[in-house]
């Protein structure tokens, strides 16, 4: 089945919505639409909201790295948002979160100025 991927643009803060499973057979939807909108909009803060995957494998990894890779080509950050157990528990031992922030909450979102 394939993700649904929705985005959302407001004060330079990109927020995508990633739903359903993210696999290798699925996630290249998603970043091609992710990256289509950091070409247009060129955020300071890209929030990758996971609250609606329901499945991800490496390759859900591999769409994080690339984002955060791009981000840091614009001096922008990210943050990963609301990830359910499973997908935080694999999130932390591939070691994401020593470069990408886990939040909760949209509320703690900030951008630098």
């Amino acid at each position: 089945m394939l993700p649904t991927t929705e985005y959302c643009a407001k004060r330079r803060i990109l927020s995508v919505f990633l739903k359903g499973e993210l696999d290798h057979h699925t996630a290249r939807p998603a970043r091609e639409l992710c990256d289509m909108a950091l070409n247009k909009y060129r955020p300071a803060l890209l929030v990758l909201d996971f609250s609606s995957v329901t499945f991800m494998d490496s390759s859900g990894i591999g769409l994080v790295m690339g984002r955060y890779k791009r981000m840091q080509e614009l001096r922008a950050d990210v943050l990963i948002a609301n990830p359910p157990p499973q997908v935080e528990k694999l999130m932390r031992l591939a070691s994401i979160d020593k470069l990408v922030r886990i939040v909760y909450t949209a509320h703690t979102a900030s951008v630098k100025e």
